[in-house]
């Protein structure tokens, strides 16, 4: 067995047949849509309320350190601004620069979308960056230690990461495929 391709097979499968095609067609309305109130989305700078917000760019995402209890609802905008950036673009950087162009992604630092189209683009970049990172390693590669990158985790072997990876996109995919289908609904 080879464990490289069973892991990027099990999200490849998600991402092509379910998670993405629910993606198409996605609207800036959609994307900015806040269900209930006192949702955390991203904002024009100086106008988020939360008491952190990061972003170099025009729009701040929300987010506050320790989280508020109980956990806000967020908007799909939220939800894509963190798989690019603390679920796929922090872990491309740290682990597969070789697979990315662009500077390190961060929280504080990055320039989020601003329209769901930008976000689907580079949503597609970075899970084809990651995906195609993780099948670079074999099933060596995959036993040895993630890194300090990963703090705390540091010794988790890199297999653990590829399968919190997977969660994480399931698990937030579903959020945003939920979202949609409440605007759908509205």
């Amino acid at each position: 067995m080879n464990v490289t391709e069973e892991v990027v097979d099990q999200i490849n499968w998600h991402w092509t047949s379910q998670l993405r095609p629910r993606f198409d067609g996605l609207t800036d309305d959609e994307y900015f849509w806040e269900p209930v109130r006192g949702c955390w989305s991203l904002r024009p700078r100086g106008t988020a309320t939360t008491p952190l917000q990061g972003g170099s760019g025009d729009y701040v995402i929300e987010f506050a350190a320790p989280p508020t209890e109980p956990a806000p609802v967020t908007t799909i905008a939220w939800r894509l601004g963190h798989i690019l950036v603390g679920v796929l673009g922090a872990r491309i950087t740290s682990h597969f620069p070789d697979n990315w162009a662009g500077p390190a992604v961060d929280y504080l630092t990055y320039d989020y979308p601003v329209t769901a189209a930008d976000a689907l683009e580079r949503l597609d970049l970075m899970y084809a960056a990651w995906r195609d990172g993780v099948l670079s390693k074999d099933d060596a590669a995959l036993a040895l230690p993630v890194g300090p990158a990963e703090g705390p985790w540091a010794e988790k072997p890199f297999l653990t990461l590829a399968l919190h990876i997977n969660r994480e996109l399931l698990h937030h995919g579903a959020e945003i495929a939920l979202l949609r289908d409440l605007y759908a609904w509205r």
